[in-house]
């Protein structure tokens, strides 16, 4: 891991780091690395964390089907050619990751920590599970005692 700064150590979140967050920036670096513009990167990746964390809460396989189905896990597009997948009929776009992630945790905690340190999980080849609760844990821990 690369080496940080005291300033880097000693800033917290302005709201609790959820697995959420983790994963929607994993995948906002992955789909960038695919060649993804960054708007359509940070909608396609929050409009997933999204679909992921309603099928979780879904108890049957039909439940599961039903919640894809509503939510746009077909795929539902925004109007021809617009670069943003919807859920219930909202196109989850680069504003929205920004608000519901970034602006949540705080901008200077998310530009000088957070996505550095997925950043460099995701060129270190590290599976979002390995990273998740490794990450977020002592986030947590330094905003409770700030």
């Amino acid at each position: 891991m690369a080496e940080r700064t005291d300033d880097r150590d000693s800033l917290a979140p302005a709201a609790t780091i959820r697995r959420f967050d983790v994963f929607a920036e994993y995948n906002r670096l992955k789909n960038e690395s695919k060649g993804m513009p960054a708007d359509q990167a940070k909608g396609n990746a929050l409009w997933l964390a999204k679909l992921v964390a309603a099928r979780k809460f879904a108890r049957t396989p039909e439940e599961r089907a039903e919640l894809t189905r509503r939510l746009g896990g077909e795929r539902e597009r925004a109007p021809e050619g617009a670069p943003y997948r919807l859920l219930n009929g909202v196109p989850q776009t680069a504003e929205m990751f920004e608000r519901e992630i970034v602006r949540r945790m705080g901008p200077d905690f998310y530009d000088e920590v957070f996505s550095p340190e997925i950043a460099e999980a995701v060129a270190n080849h590290q599976s979002y599970e390995s990273i998740r609760d490794r990450l977020r844990v002592p986030w947590n821990l330094r905003r409770m005692v700030a």
